[in-house]
């Protein structure tokens, strides 16, 4: 059986970050917290977490807000996977496209983007602590 790669982000677009901000922190009580160095992406904490940005409530995900426009203008998951350069073998096997090339997000993990065989954008994250694992094993 393949193991289960759990969802670990959600990611949406956005027109104005204020007023997105203000959405989400008067009605669903979130922290915003926008980051114009990366893209002017707003990183959104949904439940409470611990001093080591870990959710106090198992199952619980943050996300994010993107400028529409380069990065898309539809809502899509990020799903984490054990070894990145593998995965996308799967995907490509599977009949999903690979976009781009893996990008290192400093103090998260690798990154890409893909596309599912219904035209929906997926996101692939290779935590830390997968790369670190893996390393120990011969692998990412």
């Amino acid at each position: 059986m393949t193991k289960m790669n759990p969802v670990v982000h959600f990611e949406m677009p956005y027109e104005n970050q204020k007023r997105l901000s203000k959405f989400y922190e008067t009605v669903f009580g979130w922290q915003m917290q926008y980051m114009p160095k990366m893209g002017s992406y707003v990183l959104a904490t949904t439940s409470p977490t611990d001093d080591k940005g870990m959710h106090k409530k198992k199952g619980a995900i943050n996300g994010g807000f993107f400028p529409k426009g380069d990065y898309g203008t539809k809502p899509h998951l990020v799903i984490e996977v054990d070894d990145l350069q593998e995965h996308m073998g799967v995907v490509k096997k599977g009949g999903g496209k690979v976009l781009g090339e893996p990008m290192d997000i400093p103090g998260v993990g690798k990154f890409v983007m893909c596309v599912d065989t219904e035209g929906n954008r997926v996101g692939m994250l290779q935590a830390i602590e997968m790369q670190v694992e893996n390393s120990r094993h011969g692998g990412g």
